[in-house]
């Protein structure tokens, strides 16, 4: 159960670091565009051309329906649109870089053209590189293996670069032996976020955002016990603000515990992402997390 007194308590252990709630981040600059995510959080809709993506609401069969889910997400009011054609799940088909470009590349040029804002997900430089050339101007990294890679894409394009914190090379190789949750959802990361976002600036990158992983990075039979873990990550994220970048969440959304009514679970977790500070929210659910973020900045409980 969350309680007041729970979070009065975690506000007080982390007192030093709550502190940073009130530091502002410096505005995130995509391809001439700055959001401020203190004054007006950024929302990124998400559009999946992988069938085996568990979230069926954002799959799409053909690129015609990609580019009305697309469309339809920016009316809705998404800021940038999260392409991918692989999903995160181990179990699922691969899908190598030279498909995903073929995939999403014609997507990216026609949304590009149109002024929307594209964000690849991928972790296979050759499809990154393909969807910058096309038009893509965030590079959504869900691994590490090839950091000096990406940076490298990434500033060559001016592309905003999403850092997720994954335990092993990319989402789709885990370590085992660090796969399970911690009592401390965040011990570790940041100073392994530090380091990434050194390297990428060293590297020409200027537009950084950090993401810890809330949707992957761990696995578990219990899934109560992991979407527990997810709630703690989200409500603790104030503690990476001192990174002095956005902190981007891939709002969970648990079946486990949603059942029938689970497209309603990402608008109940943004509220406990925008508790811990949150940024950017990465959805399948637009319309609604809009809706939550509007209602908590119009209300006040001083």
């Amino acid at each position: 159960m969350i309680r007041l007194a729970d979070l009065a308590r975690l506000a007080a252990e982390h007192a030093d670091d709550l502190a940073a709630l009130d530091r502002p981040i410096a505005p995130l600059e995509v391809a001439g565009r700055s959001f401020d995510t203190d004054v007006r959080p950024a929302v990124m809709g998400v559009v999946n051309l992988s069938r085996d993506s568990t979230y069926r609401e954002s799959v799409v069969t053909s690129s015609e329906s990609a580019l009305r889910r697309a469309r339809v997400l920016v009316a809705q009011g998404a800021d940038f649109v999260d392409l991918g054609a692989e999903s995160s799940d181990a179990t699922s088909a691969r899908v190598d870089a030279a498909e995903q470009a073929a995939r999403l590349t014609p997507l990216i040029r026609e949304l590009a053209a149109e002024g929307v804002l594209v964000s690849i997900e991928s972790y296979e430089p050759a499809a990154v590189r393909a969807g910058l050339e096309a038009g893509a101007r965030i590079v959504n990294l869900t691994g590490s293996a090839h950091d000096a890679a990406m940076f490298d894409l990434a500033a060559a394009h001016g592309a905003a670069v999403v850092l997720c914190h994954v335990l092993g090379p990319h989402a789709r190789d885990l370590d085992p032996a660090a796969a399970g949750p911690s009592s401390d959802p965040l011990a570790g990361m940041l100073d392994g976020f530090a380091r990434r976002i050194d390297d990428a600036r060293a590297r020409g990158v200027t537009a950084l955002v950090v993401d810890p992983g809330a949707g992957f990075g761990f696995s578990l039979g219990d899934q109560r016990a992991r979407v527990r873990h997810q709630a703690r990550m989200l409500v603790q994220s104030f503690r990476l603000r001192s990174l002095g970048v956005p902190v981007c969440h891939s709002v969970p959304h648990s079946f486990e515990l949603f059942e029938e009514q689970f497209r309603t679970a990402e608008g109940f977790f943004t509220v406990l992402a925008h508790l811990g500070g949150t940024g950017v929210y990465r959805t399948h659910e637009v319309p609604h997390v809009v809706a939550v973020l509007g209602a908590l900045d119009a209300l006040d409980v001083d």
